[in-house]
């Protein structure tokens, strides 16, 4: 049975499982000798990410940084309000309750 989980396929996830294990392999061995490939000794820890993970921090700051509400919005509705120009469409209302209703229910 086959699992995409974020759009990753099943061999993806193997490759990165092999790539990891031999990355494991080749650190337990510089470990256990404490010398690297080069005679030297290593002493400096890396971390490299993938490109769909370097694109997803990158998305996180940008939705960190916009605002959590549209002031300017919410002053053009207050002003409305205040004027009495400010419109309620009843059916609009009771269709969006109807469809947030519609969420709340368990599907059988």
């Amino acid at each position: 049975m086959t699992i995409d989980i974020n759009g990753l396929s099943h061999t993806q996830v193997q490759k990165h499982a092999d790539d990891t294990q031999v990355k494991q392999q080749s650190e337990s061995t510089v470990k256990a000798t404490g010398e690297s490939e080069t005679g030297k000794t290593s002493t400096t820890d890396t971390v490299s990410l993938s490109d769909s993970a370097v694109r997803l921090g990158e998305i996180g700051n940008s939705v960190a940084a916009l605002p959590v509400v549209d002031t300017e919005k919410v002053e053009a509705i207050k002003q409305a309000i205040n004027d009495g120009s400010y419109q309620v469409d009843p059916m609009k209302v009771a269709e969006k309750l109807m469809q947030f209703e519609s969420m709340l229910k368990p599907k059988a």
